[in-house]
């Protein structure tokens, strides 16, 4: 009578020394397009996570709706949250994000492992500034033209073609 009593005492501490317990929180928000119609698909847009104390980055797919849900790392502090912050990172289309709306602050819900933004990501399908300001046109780079220039010269020379050698310059006699 008491080997059943010890078995199932056995098997209640072999399945309660299995469980581990981990803190997971969620962080969950949205995202809201400024200049679309009521239908606009707001799927496939991409939100990073990014806390101070943690290394590790959290990304997040929204649906169509706009909202988003991801799991935070485990070490993500409790006390407060003012040291995490989302961002939107790019969509399926190009997206245009004003600095002032580029960044959302998450904060932790009462009494729970959830998170939210403070307000939804903000963005624009199109330029919202004005064309002749120029703040939505790619910005000009020092780099120059990749075109290369190929200089005539006989085939009889069995040479490579110039563009190979030409903007090489080498330096000779410098010890």
């Amino acid at each position: 009578m008491a080997l059943p009593k010890v078995i199932v005492a056995l098997f209640f501490a072999l399945a309660l020394a299995r469980v581990e317990l981990t803190a997971c929180y969620v962080l969950t928000g949205n995202v809201k397009c400024l200049d679309c119609n009521q239908h606009y698909d707001l799927a496939g847009i991409k939100v990073l996570v990014k806390c101070s104390e943690v290394k590790k980055l959290a990304m997040a797919t929204t649906d169509k709706h706009g909202l988003f849900k991801t799991d935070l790392a485990m070490d993500t502090p409790t006390r407060g949250s003012s040291s995490c912050e989302t961002t939107i990172v790019g969509g399926p289309k190009q997206l245009y994000v004003l600095k002032k709306n580029m960044v959302s602050k998450i904060f932790r819900l009462h009494e729970t492992a959830s998170y939210t933004v403070v307000e939804p990501l903000k963005f624009y399908t199109s330029c919202p500034l004005s064309q002749k300001d120029g703040s939505c046109v790619a910005k000009k780079t020092n780099i120059g033209s990749s075109k290369t220039v190929d200089l005539p010269i006989p085939r009889e020379w069995g040479l490579a073609p110039t563009s190979y050698y030409i903007p090489f310059v080498p330096i000779i006699g410098i010890p």
